[in-house]
């Protein structure tokens, strides 16, 4: 290769300790910010590649965030996978989707027998997938059990959950995200299945941003016009009877919000603190990683924004966050997908980075950066 490793303690090392032991509260006090100088020498090799600088733009920018996020300008990007974090809601019972609770399991068997969208588009960019169970409403026989409990309660009548079982659910994700560490998974993709999570990711995305829930939400999966106001209603009656703008990350999360989106911020902090790089898209996965970094301030720096959905709190989450997404498809099914769209881009740039001839090598003067 054409660089040396980066020393210091390697991911492997990070994660031998006994991962059942893992809390939240000691994930969260040894999350290490990203490498620097990592994405430094990344930054440099893009730039002694022969073409224009800069020219593949989010090609690059992903290579050089992968690179400080793995603590080593070695990027590694062959074993990719998919988890989905499948959960119902209770606050269904409030009129605020198009279908009913028994959706969200067929999905996870179908993620299974390549009968889903994001199962697919996984087979075809060369990754895994693992659907996990952490919360639906019903057990189903081959979708892998990490039940916190069978579905929230409906936060328009009661917390959806206790603070215990968002912390359980949080460390639920945390714990799998190093056991996908111990496999030697490269990149993690997060995805969500679970009927009603629009509303409960809208309601968490606008107590932690300070904004009424017109602001946050959409029609998810193809709510009437009075759907959705009955939908707005609900959240902001739930955000004004709790005062959310004013409570932090947990309390928001038990109050409105879902065992899956617990469990996908778990994955964040968990791929920070094992140094495997988490890849959000859509709307739920982007409001996860946004409790993540609330809980974490470093952890952003291990996220990969891949797409922008048109729900209404999309861009807005991904601003606060920061982040710049490689995809704006007009894309909002969820499951994951637009994270399995970016993996052959990422291939693509890796394969770039890695074996592309340098100006030196071909004989070229160099392009020089020019103000």
């Amino acid at each position: 290769m054409y660089m040396e490793r980066t020393t210091g303690k390697t991911t492997t090392e990070k994660i031998q300790e006994d991962v059942a032991d893992l809390t939240l509260e000691r994930t969260l006090e040894q999350i290490a910010p990203c490498d620097e100088v990592a994405s430094g020498i990344a930054g440099k090799r893009w730039d002694s590649i022969a073409k224009p600088l800069h020219s593949l733009g989010w090609l690059e920018d992903v290579i050089v965030r992968i690179a400080g996020a793995q603590h080593s300008p070695q990027v590694r990007t062959e074993k990719k996978i998919l988890v989905p974090m499948c959960a119902d809601n209770g606050v269904v019972a409030e009129g605020v989707t198009q279908t009913g609770q028994e959706v969200t399991a067929i999905v996870a068997e179908n993620f299974l027998d390549e009968k889903s969208c994001a199962a697919i588009m996984c087979r075809l960019g060369g990754a895994d997938i693992r659907p996990i169970d952490i919360g639906m409403a019903v057990d189903t026989p081959r979708v892998e059990k990490r039940k916190i409990a069978y579905g929230t309660k409906n936060f328009a009548r009661e917390p959806a959950m206790t603070r215990g079982e968002a912390v359980c659910a949080v460390e639920t994700g945390i714990r799998l995200a190093c056991e996908l560490a111990r496999e030697g998974y490269d990149l993690i993709a997060t995805g969500e299945m679970g009927i009603g999570n629009t509303t409960t990711s809208s309601a968490v995305a606008a107590a932690l941003l300070g904004v009424p829930a017109q602001e946050m939400t959409g029609r998810g999966a193809g709510l009437s016009s009075d759907g959705l106001s009955r939908k707005v209603r609900v959240i902001q009656d739930a955000l004004e009877r709790w005062e959310l703008s004013r409570k932090d990350p947990l309390t928001v999360l038990s109050c409105v919000g879902g065992f899956d989106l617990a469990g996908i911020a778990g994955l964040f902090l968990g791929g920070a603190y094992c140094r495997i790089p988490d890849r959000l898209a859509a709307r739920c996965s982007s409001v996860a990683a946004l409790l993540a970094v609330r809980l974490c301030p470093a952890s952003v720096g291990y996220m990969i924004a891949t797409h922008v959905s048109r729900e209404p709190a999309a861009r807005r989450v991904l601003d606060a966050l920061g982040l710049v997404p490689a995809l704006d498809a007009g894309m909002c099914l969820g499951e994951g997908s637009g994270a399995v769209a970016t993996f052959p881009l990422i291939d693509m740039a890796a394969e770039i980075y890695h074996r592309m001839s340098t100006f030196e090598q071909i004989q070229v003067e160099a392009y020089q950066e020019l103000k």
